[in-house]
C-alpha cells in the first residue's frame, strides 16, 4: 500500500510540474518561439481548431514566426485568431505565409510578466502541498485502520516530504530560469 501511495505521489507531482512547463512556454519572451501560437485557436469550417492543425509553424528568425495555412482560403481566418489571441501579436500577410514578428518586451511589460510567473510558480507548489497533504491523510487513515505500524507510516511521511521537496527545488529551477529569459534583452 505505501510504495503504491508514493508511486503515485510522485506521479501526480510529476503531472503538476508538466503543466507548469506548458503554462510557462505560454508566457512570451522577447525571442520568437512556435509554442507561443499553441493555444490559438481557428475557425475550421465552423470548428476552434488548435492553428497547428491547419498550418505550418515556422520560425523565419529570431523574433518572426512564420504561419502558412494549408488551404489559401485559411489565410485570412488565421491571420485574425492570431491578432484576437490574448498574446498581443499584430500579424502581417503576405501572400499565402502570415509574418508574425515578436514585438520587443519593454521594461513594465517584463516585470508584468514576472509577477505572471510567480503566481503560475505558486499555484504549481500549493498543487504540489495539497499532494502532500493527501497522502499524509491517506496514510493517517491506514494507521487508523491498522494496515500499517507506526514506524511505516513515519517513514513513509518521511519519503512523501522528500518528493515534496525535490518538485518545490524543481519549481523554483523552473521560475528562475524563466525569469532570466525574461529579463534578457
Amino acid at each position: 500500500m505505501i510504495p503504491e501511495l508514493k508511486k503515485t505521489t510522485e506521479h501526480k507531482m510529476q503531472r503538476s510540474i508538466e503543466a507548469l512547463k506548458q503554462d510557462l512556454a505560454k508566457v512570451r519572451t522577447g525571442r520568437a518561439h512556435v509554442g507561443i501560437l499553441d493555444h490559438v485557436m481557428v475557425d475550421y469550417y465552423g470548428s476552434p481548431v488548435p492553428i497547428s492543425q491547419v498550418a505550418n509553424i515556422t520560425l523565419i528568425d529570431a523574433r518572426t514566426i512564420g504561419v502558412q495555412p494549408w488551404e489559401k482560403p485559411m489565410v485570412g481566418k488565421v491571420e485574425k485568431a492570431i491578432r484576437d489571441s490574448d498574446l498581443g501579436l499584430n500579424p502581417a500577410a503576405q501572400g499565402e505565409v502570415i509574418r508574425v514578428p515578436m514585438p520587443a518586451l519593454t521594461e513594465e511589460r517584463r516585470k508584468e510578466l514576472i509577477k505572471v510567473v510567480k503566481h503560475e510558480g505558486e499555484g504549481a507548489k500549493v498543487a504540489v502541498r495539497n499532494l502532500r497533504r493527501d497522502a499524509n491523510a491517506a496514510l493517517k487513515d491506514a494507521l487508523k485502520a491498522k494496515t500499517v505500524s507506526e514506524d511505516d507510516e513515519r517513514r513513509a511521511q518521511d519519503d512523501v516530504q522528500k518528493l515534496t521537496d525535490k518538485a518545490i527545488v524543481e519549481i523554483d529551477k523552473l521560475l528562475a530560469q524563466k525569469e532570466q529569459e525574461l529579463m534578457q534583452i
